[in-house]
């Protein structure tokens, strides 16, 4: 029997008609999005109250009952680079489904680590500083304590492993419930992570993984899994003794490898591989892959990870987003 405990650190209100823009400068927020292309469950449609919006990267604009959340935001466009530590950049592939500018209003935002494929430059200079967001303790020094920010992000929340932070969202749309709880995730086998930021001259950040609840109507709770940048390291397996039920997994791909394309020595991201590993240990209802293809240090293609789903006979279970796609589901 699992012994973790989960420990409430933090207690967050957020009014939903703040309906300001996220981005500073900017007097209109863009439109809600318009998905290119929605989709549901693969077997159970029906009742849709909430959406999943997937930007790009592992950006994703979740929103229910006025609340909308916003993941890992990364906002650079085919041919920006971005910086990964000394000596180590990585090339955007992609765009993102909406430009930063024309982003809806943001209540909240989770970052899994400080690392540029997840805020990058543009996103750090241009978001409103009182913006909400939750994170590890090792990007709330950078974000708001750091000496050398002139203008601190000053809402920053840090949450370490099993640390949760209790949200109520108040708004027009009516009054939600929502727990965030720091899951664990390693960028690096243990044990490597010295030799690497040293050898290799790689920054190789902290991560959370994070499991969202959102607290429905009577006592009803949904589950969205959100694996960030991990390996497939012995902690995950406390995720399912604490958690024996998820709704919806957000899996990190790609096989990210470093230090670079050319020179592929290390991988800090699960590939094809371990992202079936991972679907079979959390055994989610419904699993949406993300962060796959959009850095040229991505290694694992999204097809490598679709052949082993069909071969474990899981297609029913994984829903795949293009960018600007939306799922909807029901809490």
């Amino acid at each position: 029997m699992s012994t973790t405990q989960v420990s409430v650190t933090a207690r967050l209100t957020i009014n939903t008609d703040d309906n300001r823009a996220p981005t500073k400068g900017t007097v209109v927020p863009g439109p809600a999005p318009i998905p290119r292309e929605l989709k549901t469950h693969p077997t159970n449609p029906g009742g849709e109250n909430a959406t999943l919006t997937f930007v790009g990267t592992a950006t994703t604009l979740l929103e229910w009952r006025g609340l909308r959340i916003m993941t890992d935001p990364n906002f650079l466009h085919a041919g920006d680079h971005v910086h990964l530590g000394p000596g180590v950049t990585a090339q955007r592939l992609t765009n993102p489904s909406v430009p930063i500018e024309q982003l809806p209003p943001i209540h909240l935002v989770l970052l899994s680590h400080y690392h540029e494929d997840h805020f990058d430059k543009l996103v750090e200079d241009r978001l409103r500083r009182d913006l909400p967001i939750i994170s590890t303790p090792h990007a709330k020094h950078h974000l708001a304590e750091a000496q050398e920010k002139d203008e601190p992000f000053t809402a920053v929340t840090a949450l370490d492993t099993w640390q949760a932070a209790d949200i109520h969202a108040v708004g027009a749309a009516g009054e939600v419930n929502v727990n965030v709880i720091a899951m664990p995730g390693k960028h690096i086998p243990p044990g490597l992570a010295e030799m690497v930021n040293s050898k290799l001259g790689a920054g190789i950040p902290p991560t959370n993984g994070w499991m969202v609840e959102l607290l429905g109507e009577g006592g009803k709770t949904y589950r969205i899994y959100i694996s960030g940048d991990t390996l497939m390291v012995d902690d995950l397996k406390s995720i399912p003794e604490m958690f024996p039920h998820v709704d919806l997994m957000l899996i990190h791909l790609g096989g990210t490898s470093i230090p670079g394309p050319n020179l592929p020595l290390l991988m800090v991201t699960m590939d094809a591989d371990q992202g079936i590993q991972l679907v079979h240990l959390i055994n989610a209802d419904v699993t949406i892959p993300i962060h796959y293809d959009d850095y040229d240090a991505f290694k694992s293609p999204l097809k490598d990870f679709q052949d082993l789903v069909t071969q474990a006979g899981l297609d029913k279970k994984v829903v795949y987003l293009n960018r600007g796609d939306q799922y909807a589901f029901k809490v």
